[in-house]
């Protein structure tokens, strides 16, 4: 009995210990994985962007949109990263049930789903309720539908196709590339920095390459009603191109950026743009990551609206501008006040990523950059939702478009609240602040 006693605990402390190699190898970790899925839209819907359209509806597609998706996992950590070739993030209710199902089919709590900006994709806003979209656009009810199956099921492929990786990024300035479109004093604020993600297999074959850059995919024009993925389709294309592997976008800081494209149509400045990126990420050396701990914080703000939006004189005057359909679904959204996210991340002590629901003024990014002192650090605009634009305070003492409160409802400051409290969220996780 006593020898058997013996052998019982000696095969237990043998479990144990294969337990703890087992969960240690766990922990040490590090995959990606990357996958696509074509979200243009099948039926006429109306589109994104610009005012001057009002609820005219498409007219086919110039190039497909889509939806790319990328998964990181660290040890037992996991985040998608989703970029969309779309004007905006889906709204609320959407991104809800979005990440519910992702949740259900992966375990992935965390995500960051970002839209390009493009004014060439379908409207998002519209919604299943009388007066907000129903029963005159429920093409446009239809295709959120659509979205949600096919970020799901790219976000889930990403996940099932994850392998062992290594991590290369680094930031290049790039000068003559966009411009200041708001400002008219010397010297305006610019974010002139390309940011390159690279993620590697184990051989060192590339599995997708995250591309960072602020400026509005706003290079065709408002009347052409076909839908495009702008010059950030072309981007994409040039990356997937050259490397063989998959490509992500994300918009930085574009709130007051416009792309200077020389003359250039916007599929040779997307090509130009990309061929930058290719070559910046050449320059990159990949890094073991097994071990790099994975953080995500995500939270959300209130702010008081500038804008009288339940006023029926000034939403008359919207209604005209616009649509009523869309109207009614931004006064709905905004009654309580403006509520937009901040996601932050950080993948060991030197990336990080800070995503922002909602177009911020450059400056916002510049000076977190300089701030945050992190070696490579993305910068996400209109991402986990959409709350309009954030301008600096200087810019909404200067006024404009963009600085204005039809389009920045949020309480002036605010952009500066959520960067500082960004900053201190990357200095606390990764362990700089207690």
């Amino acid at each position: 009995m006593k020898r058997r006693r013996l052998a019982l605990i000696s095969a237990m402390g043998a479990i144990f210990a294969l337990a703890v190699v087992f969960c240690a190898q766990e922990v040490r970790v590090f995959r990606a994985g990357a996958a696509r899925r074509d979200i243009t839209p099948r039926e006429p819907v109306p589109m994104w962007g610009y005012a001057s359209r009002h609820d005219a509806l498409s007219q086919g597609t110039l190039d497909p949109l889509f939806a790319d998706a990328v998964v990181l996992q660290a040890g037992r950590d996991k985040l998608a990263l989703v970029g969309l070739d779309l004007g905006r993030s889906p709204s609320d209710q959407s991104l809800e049930r979005i990440r519910k199902r992702i949740g259900e089919r992966t375990g992935i709590r965390h995500s960051v789903i970002a839209g390009s900006h493009t004014h060439h994709g379908p409207v998002l806003e519209l919604s299943d309720e009388p007066g907000k979209g129903r029963g005159k656009f429920d093409a446009a009810i239809r295709y959120c539908k659509q979205l949600e199956d096919a970020i799901v099921e790219a976000v889930a492929e990403a996940d099932r196709t994850a392998q062992p990786a290594r991590v290369a990024s680094g930031t290049m300035r790039l000068d003559g590339w966009n411009r200041n479109r708001h400002s008219k004093l010397e010297s305006k604020p610019t974010d002139r920095d390309l940011v390159v993600v690279r993620l590697d297999g184990r051989s060192g074959k590339p599995i997708a390459t995250i591309v960072n850059f602020a400026a509005h995919p706003t290079s065709i024009p408002a009347g052409m009603l076909q839908f495009s993925a702008d010059y950030v389709g072309a981007v994409k294309d040039a990356v997937r191109r050259e490397t063989g592997a998959a490509a992500l976008f994300f918009n930085g800081a574009h709130g007051d950026q416009s792309a200077e494209r020389g003359g250039r149509d916007h599929r040779a400045y997307g090509e130009a743009l990309g061929r930058e990126a290719v070559k910046l990420s050449r320059t990159l050396e990949s890094q073991d990551a097994a071990g790099w701990p994975l953080e995500v914080r995500e939270e959300r703000f209130w702010f008081a609206s500038r804008f009288p939006h339940s006023n029926p004189v000034y939403r008359f005057a919207f209604e005209r501008a616009f649509f009523p359909e869309l109207v009614a679904n931004y006064a709905a959204q905004y009654a309580q006040g403006v509520e937009p996210r901040l996601t932050v991340a950080t993948l060991g002590g030197d990336l990080a990523l800070v995503a922002v629901s909602g177009e911020f003024f450059s400056n916002h990014a510049n000076r977190l950059k300089e701030r945050a002192r992190v070696k490579t650090l993305l910068f996400a605009g209109d991402a986990n939702g959409y709350h309009q634009y954030f301008p600096t305070i200087e810019a909404v003492a200067e006024g404009g478009y963009g600085a204005d409160s039809a389009m920045a409802p949020a309480a002036i400051g605010a952009g500066e609240q959520m960067m500082d409290l960004a900053l201190r969220r990357l200095y606390e996780m990764r362990g700089h602040i207690k």
